[in-house]
């Protein structure tokens, strides 16, 4: 746990922020990402009680039921569209529906899962919300970021509760903003892609729209706010490689990066995480040099290795993520050696906080991923 361990017990708070550090710790921060709907309802009929707090959205980062640590978030709204399209079912059968969401989106895909958000297969999509640079012009007025509904309601009260706490507070929840990924959202993966070379002028102007806006939107939040981290989310990447390569990210995605974190940085924010699923190992250089700390969730299937990361790179990205939900499919054993492949020796050098490379599947039982958490317990030092 980063040489030798702190003397005195720590807050979930000053833990984190240590580890983030490469700091001495008391013992590892404890945490996990989600479940899918289908795993809660099958970890439901395997035993789980039902009247525990398990999160919005199946989340169960901070869970106390599970022995995580607590965190928290400021409930911001930066992806949202103010006002949101209206939602309407365009066709429907016993198994599959037509839909359009309040993000413009229109999707065919299995009903299984609608109830949780979370469906067995990902949706097909039909068309989006952003096809044409008039589109674009009409899209940017459901993103004023001086918009009441963006901060919670009661924002007076929410900071009073804030000011003392003694858990971590990320600005935004994991999951809301993201440059390529708010491109992605309004045209689709592959206009997102092509866009660059398709209309260069058109990407500049959209990501220079999403940079003010984030900048404008953020502020009250970190001058009112003592923040500890900011997390972008990307899901930029597939199982081998990016969607966008280094030439494109230094081009269009660096500069604006930059303008973020500086602004970031100017309010206090030290540690900013960027999530991709998929394999981002060509990007990593220019995420260190946009001023990106932490890298996660290292998926396994992507042959994201922690260790050969940590090796790479050493104490300049601090490292979350990285065990092979996977191995949670099979038994005790084989969540053991997962776990004892890699977790002990990260935990020693720091800047790494152990969890499952993504949400929790539902082919992973109630049991192996209790015994995981037990097992991760004692490797944690708690």
């Amino acid at each position: 746990m980063s040489g030798r361990a702190a003397s005195q017990p720590l807050t979930a708070r000053e833990r984190l922020l240590r580890v983030l550090r490469f700091e001495p710790v008391d013992r590892g921060v404890s945490w996990e990402l989600g479940l899918w709907g289908q795993t809660y309802d099958r970890w439901v009929a395997e035993g789980m009680p039902r009247d525990q707090h398990i999160g919005m959205g199946n989340l169960i980062e901070g869970n106390e039921f599970f022995g995580l640590d607590r965190m928290g978030y400021l409930q911001l709204r930066p992806v949202d569209m103010l006002p949101p399209f209206d939602e309407e079912v365009l066709e429907e059968d016993e198994r599959y529906i037509v839909k359009r969401y309040a993000d413009g989106q229109v999707t065919r895909g299995l009903k299984e899962g609608e109830a949780h958000g979370t469906r067995l297969s990902m949706d097909q999509h039909i068309s989006w919300a952003v096809n044409s640079r008039a589109d674009f012009q009409a899209m940017k007025q459901r993103y004023d970021p001086h918009a009441p509904a963006r901060y919670p309601q009661w924002w007076a009260d929410a900071k009073r509760c804030l000011a003392g706490r003694d858990y971590p507070l990320a600005l935004t929840p994991n999951g809301t903003f993201g440059l390529y990924s708010f491109l992605r959202r309004w045209m689709g993966t592959e206009r997102a892609c092509t866009l660059f070379y398709d209309d260069p002028v058109l990407a500049e102007e959209m990501l220079e729209f999403l940079t003010e806006y984030f900048i404008e939107l953020t502020r009250p939040a970190l001058q009112e706010l003592d923040i500890d981290y900011f997390n972008y989310f990307e899901d930029f990447a597939f199982k081998t490689a990016p969607l966008i390569g280094p030439n494109i990210f230094r081009k269009f995605l660096l500069p604006r990066y930059r303008r973020i974190n500086d602004h970031l940085r100017a309010h206090g924010v030290r540690h900013i995480w960027l999530d991709s699923d998929g394999n981002t190992e060509v990007l990593i250089p220019l995420l260190i040099e946009a001023g990106i700390t932490v890298h996660w969730p290292l998926e396994r299937a992507a042959e994201m290795d922690p260790l050969k990361i940590r090796k790479t790179y050493g104490h300049d990205l601090a490292l979350a993520g990285g065990i092979d939900k996977r191995a949670l499919t099979r038994d005790h054993k084989a969540i053991e050696g997962e776990l004892y492949r890699h977790v002990p020796q990260l935990l020693a050098d720091g800047g790494y906080i152990p969890t499952l490379d993504h949400a929790v599947p539902p082919d992973i039982s109630y049991d192996n991923f209790m015994y995981y958490l037990e097992v991760k317990r004692k490797i944690l030092g708690m």
